[in-house]
């Protein structure tokens, strides 16, 4: 019997490197000179805090670490952005939070859809963080991969250990 394995992952290291490269953009950008900006990851946390000294720069900001992680091929939908707040000094701070790993929510939705294919054979069960998908076809679990990608879930999704 033919199965794979539905994960959502981020890769850790490529979300440092584009930290660093937004690091180093705004340290050299004329438009950051003298405001402060700051970008900071907490790897136990999984979040991001942006800082600058207004709103506009904040998001200025924000545009600058979303274009390195689409250009360090880091899903969009793996990253949830708080709202802008003020901190102390007049200064502005906003929180990034990252999001791995299928909540129960969201594999059940995955559940839902894979049933709604109405496909012969295909079963799909829930196992931790991830959701187990296998057929006795492997053509089947291809449609179900292929399904999946163009359904409109939030989260960016893997598809590993295909196995016949």
């Amino acid at each position: 019997m033919a199965s794979f394995d539905v994960v959502s992952e981020i890769d850790m290291q490529e979300v440092r490197n584009a930290v660093d490269q937004a690091t180093r953009e705004i340290v050299n950008r004329y438009d950051f000179k003298g405001t402060d900006s700051v970008i900071e990851l907490d790897d136990s946390a999984m979040t991001i805090k942006l800082e600058s000294a207004s709103h506009d720069r904040m998001f200025a900001l924000r545009q600058v670490i979303e274009e390195k992680m689409v250009r360090r091929k880091i899903s969009l939908k793996a990253i949830e952005f708080g709202d802008s707040e003020d901190a102390a000094g007049g200064r502005a701070r906003m929180m990034i939070s990252l999001k791995a790993g299928i909540s129960s929510e969201m594999a059940k939705k995955i559940n839902v859809h894979i049933k709604d294919l109405k496909m012969k054979g295909v079963q799909s069960s829930t196992q931790g963080e991830q959701v187990r998908v296998s057929a006795k076809k492997r053509d089947s679990l291809q449609d179900v991969i292929a399904s999946l990608k163009e359904a409109d879930l939030d989260l960016p999704l893997q598809f590993q250990n295909f196995r016949d």
